[in-house]
């Protein structure tokens, strides 16, 4: 990277430190990363004017504590490229291991066309990556939100547009969802809110101030739509069937629990992320009476 692109990206991080931005000169690096592949061609000494108008733009709204993902319109989610925007959360890399554990599993049952949903999809970011890497799967994706619901629309036109199989999408409240396909499914997941009331105050601007609250707020206890899902998917999974949430990384024992208190669930396991914290949890559906 040239010299003069490396001073701008040191400024922009000692603006992002100042703005309280956790890990201040990664981030600057990102901006500039954004913005790179849509230069054919850089001089190592003076960079196109367009390139640096855009990075001090980006720069000055980032400071403010805009999300850089809704800057841009859109984020990066393993071999996805999702459209996001007001009304949905941004994907986390977090949920990439949520994913990976569902590949996983899915390939060691074996299924030629397993049955999956994805509750409270948001953008579609589970379900659509299933969808891309699991071959033959039949997937569903359940969304309260029309705000979010309207982006996972358009994220799976895309990405059918693409050549990925088709997701089945779902305007529902993943309480009542699909209760036509009650005990067909093979493996439900979900990313639900689970924040708690008291800590809503303590989030970083970029969650507190631009994240849905429908999206983040999980009850006084960051649970109640871990609740919700777990009671969901009893009814949805067939027997032997598998469940995997994510939860917050304060919540490794207590998301847990929840599955432990009923005997619908078997072979209940908490997982961490690829940062070492407590990330989801996941369990077998018990044989039924």
């Amino acid at each position: 990277m040239s010299s003069v692109v490396e001073e701008l990206i040191r400024e922009a991080a000692d603006c992002f430190d100042r703005a309280g931005i956790p890990e201040a000169e990664r981030e600057a690096r990102r901006v500039a990363d954004v913005l790179l592949p849509g230069v054919s061609t850089l001089d190592p000494d003076q960079p196109p004017p367009a390139f640096t108008t855009r990075f001090i733009e980006l720069v000055r709204q980032r400071e403010r504590r805009v999300p850089l993902d809704r800057l841009l319109g859109h984020v990066r989610f393993r071999a996805l490229e999702l459209a996001i925007g007001e009304g949905t959360f941004a994907p986390q890399p977090e949920t990439s291991a949520v994913v990976d554990w569902c590949v996983a599993a899915l390939d060691r049952a074996g299924l030629r066309s397993p049955r999956v949903v994805d509750l409270c999809t948001g953008p579609g970011t589970v379900a659509l990556a299933l969808a891309n890497e699991v071959p033959g799967a039949e997937v569903h994706a359940v969304e309260i939100s029309p705000a979010a619901f309207a982006w996972a629309q358009r994220n799976a036109e895309t990405r059918q547009a693409a050549g990925d199989r088709p997701v089945r999408l779902h305007l529902a409240d993943a309480a009542t969802a699909l209760r036509s396909l009650d005990g067909t499914f093979d493996l439900v997941v979900s990313n639900p809110p689970y924040v708690a009331d008291h800590e809503l105050s303590q989030l970083q601007p970029e969650v507190r101030e631009y994240d849905p609250r429908l999206a983040v707020r999980g009850g006084p206890d960051g649970l109640d739509l871990v609740r919700i899902v777990e009671r969901a998917a009893a009814r949805l999974c067939r027997d032997g069937g598998l469940l995997a949430v994510e939860h917050s990384d304060r919540q490794g024992s207590s998301a847990p629990s929840v599955l432990t208190a009923t005997a619908a669930w078997t072979e209940v396991e908490d997982h961490r992320d690829g940062d070492g914290r407590d990330r989801f949890v996941t369990a077998r559906r018990a044989e039924r009476g």
